[in-house]
């Protein structure tokens, strides 16, 4: 049993021996391998590395990211060529010892900072990191500050290609065109949804590998109509001290989306300096109640179903008891409307009427609906940063949920739900996917692919849509949406003014209130829908038909210039050139300018005698901004044809119509 234990022992403690010796083999082969590379060859290794990077530096080609267009060919994104200006602390050092380079590091900081615009402090501290051969000075560094520097010839200072994006527009769109980072991604907006098209193929010249420019795209929007949009949320946002301002237009026939304006805004050309809340695109993105701007939904499913009439009657006293809650209107301190039918409650916004109607539909058939009509999900517009909006489960809903849903309250939509769903109201029936990319072109402007509206499903029949599309008319013509009328011009509306519900009461406000309009015209062949959310108004008024509906008025006013649509058959032309006087009517002059202009710079065009839609291409070519006032043919423009502006100045045009005196 011992010799048995012995020889176990031995065999056991052999094999140990050989494990252990394997081990000590491998360690003195790593040991000896790390002396190799890091004494023997040390200073072969550092050559080798640093040539590899300046080769990969050197020659790595950008791809050129793809350019943005609006919907007439104007630049609203693009990139240029700058430099990256990095230095070689190392070898930098080793030149000024040796006497081979005059300048102190301290001198040579200075002239760095100054050009680069840095701290000087920072860069003496970056050359003088002597054990690294490689260290970032600058980023995105214009082309002729590059060149100067290279002049200049300090050793171990060299250049690396880099993109930088510029937005020619500045501020306009600025939420839906989005930003691209350091790395010429696009993280937010259109930059962000369609980055893997923009980006492009980057590739190295040693390696053979070329490059592959990044696609452009054309969007639906129009800078004309987006400038009179951006103006009036400018000014809204002045006139009542709002917290946020959205403004949001489309074709209803097909989902194409016009213009989205917001405010706050950024300068995307220097994003680093502002807030996220700023750069926050809420047409797609705030969740709001939207009170009476929903109440022709309501209004169209009972319709679609025969639940009710235009013509059927219900009783307004100015309250209506639900449950524990008294439902009020918004003029029920002053006075009780009686028995009226659904047509004038939608034209007197009445909640009293409208909570009736949603207890008539019924919870299950109004969800049906609600789902057909998109809320609840996402729209599929192609931006990046669309939220959902909220829905209450339907097996929460009771019939005081379902009475206020019913007027616009318990639920929450966003800008481009609601004013999708209202164009299928508007064009006949049809919900469209909403779109902002018309067109996707290579670098060579060849299409590659075509946006086709997209029709999701047929919500209400053409006969529905048409009832109801005159009972909006009407709210306009005899109700609360008058403040958008426009002579001439057929135009469809709904009020909206919704109380917030305060976060630490949990209950609705008091004070604080969304107000918003939403609008069509011409209501017999709408070609522009429009909405307008101002949260939290302070001062004025806070009811949507008072500060809202002004401003629709002039958008659509302006948009429907631009376009030289005719107005209503039956109604005299905004733009009055009698026959007589056709022959007297002005016409722009060649222009001289006061002198040749520099970069950056350009000569306002003579307008005189143009219409909206000429005057504005003529500024737009011109690479200038305008505000537009009045109707007719361009009468008076500040600054005057001929004067040199800086590119991007406001020209002030007056329209006015032709008289025969």
């Amino acid at each position: 049993m011992v010799r048995k234990k012995q020889r176990e022992f031995r065999e056991y403690f052999s094999r140990e021996i050989w494990v252990y010796l394997g081990l000590i083999i491998v360690a003195a082969l790593i040991v000896g391998k790390l002396v190799w590379l890091q004494v023997v060859q040390s200073s072969s290794l550092k050559v080798t590395a640093a040539e590899k990077r300046n080769t990969t530096t050197g020659n790595m080609m950008l791809a050129e990211r793809g350019s943005i267009f609006d919907h007439t060919g104007h630049v609203m994104a693009q990139s240029v060529r700058v430099k990256e200006v990095y230095a070689d602390p190392e070898t930098l050092t080793a030149q000024i010892d040796d006497g081979k380079w005059k300048e102190s590091k301290e001198e040579i900081a200075l002239k760095l900072a100054a050009i680069l615009e840095l701290n000087e402090t920072d860069v003496l501290n970056k050359l003088n990191l002597n054990h690294l051969q490689w260290t970032s000075l600058a980023h995105q560094v214009d082309l002729d500050k590059a060149t100067e520097i290279m002049s200049w010839g300090i050793p171990g200072v060299g250049l690396s290609d880099e993109a930088k994006r510029v937005y020619p527009l500045g501020r306009m769109a600025a939420s839906v065109l989005g930003i691209v980072n350091g790395e010429g991604h696009g993280v937010e907006g259109l930059e962000a949804f369609y980055d893997q098209l923009l980006f492009g193929t980057q590739g190295i010249a040693s390696n053979d590998q070329s490059t592959a420019a990044g696609a452009n795209l054309t969007l639906t929007l129009d800078s004309t109509i987006q400038y009179l949009m951006d103006q009036q949320a400018v000014e809204l946002m002045a006139e009542t001290k709002a917290k946020r301002v959205t403004i949001l237009a489309m074709d209803p026939l097909n989902g194409k989306v016009l213009g989205m304006s917001t405010l706050p805004d950024f300068d995307p050309n220097h994003y680093d300096t502002s807030d996220p809340e700023e750069r926050r695109n809420t047409s797609i993105s705030f969740a709001y109640e939207p009170g009476s701007t929903f109440k022709p939904i309501t209004g169209a499913a009972a319709l679609e179903d025969r639940i009710i009439s235009a013509d059927e009657l219900f009783d307004d006293p100015g309250y209506y008891k639900v449950g524990s809650r008294t439902i009020t209107n918004w003029d029920s301190d002053q006075q009780s409307h009686g028995q009226i039918s659904f047509s004038r409650g939608m034209e007197l916004s009445s909640n009293v009427v409208l909570a009736q109607v949603g207890q008539k539909i019924g919870k299950d058939i109004f969800y049906t609906f609600l789902n057909a009509f998109g809320f609840g999900q996402k729209t599929g517009i192609d931006i990046a940063g669309e939220e959902t909006g909220l829905l209450v489960p339907l097996e929460k809903v009771r019939d005081l949920e379902l009475a206020t849903m019913s007027f616009g309250q318990a639920n929450l939509v966003t800008p481009i739900q609601l004013l999708t769903a209202v164009c299928a109201i508007v064009n006949g029936g049809t919900l469209y996917k909403p779109y902002i990319v018309e067109k996707i072109t290579d670098a060579e402007g060849r299409i590659l692919t075509e946006t086709e509206p997209m029709a999701v499903r047929q919500v209400l029949s053409e006969s529905t849509a048409r009832q109801m599309n005159g009972i909006l008319q009407q709210v306009v013509d005899q109700g609360t949406g008058g403040l958008a009328k426009i002579p001439g011009v057929r135009v469809g509306g709904k009020t909206g003014t919704a109380q917030k519900v305060d976060p630490e009461t949990g209950e609705y406000s008091t004070t604080d209130y969304i107000a918003s309009f939403i609008a069509f015209a011409p209501a017999d062949a709408p070609r522009i829908a429009l909405l307008i959310v101002v949260d939290t108004p302070v001062e004025g008024s806070h009811q949507g038909g008072t500060i809202a509906a002004p401003r629709v008025k002039n958008i659509i006013e302006g948009t429907l210039q631009y376009y030289n649509i005719p107005v209503a058959e039956d109604t005299p032309s905004m733009v009055t050139i009698p026959e007589t006087a056709m022959t007297l009517r002005p016409s722009p002059r060649e222009v001289e300018p006061e002198h040749e202009p520099i970069k950056g710079e350009t000569v306002v065009p003579d307008l005189t005698g143009l219409t909206m839609r000429q005057a504005g291409n003529a500024i737009a070519q011109a690479e200038l901004h305008f505000n537009f006032t009045g109707s007719g043919l361009v009468a008076e423009q500040q600054p005057e044809a001929g004067k040199v502006v800086p590119q991007g100045t406001v020209v002030e045009v007056t329209f006015s119509s032709i008289s025969n005196e």
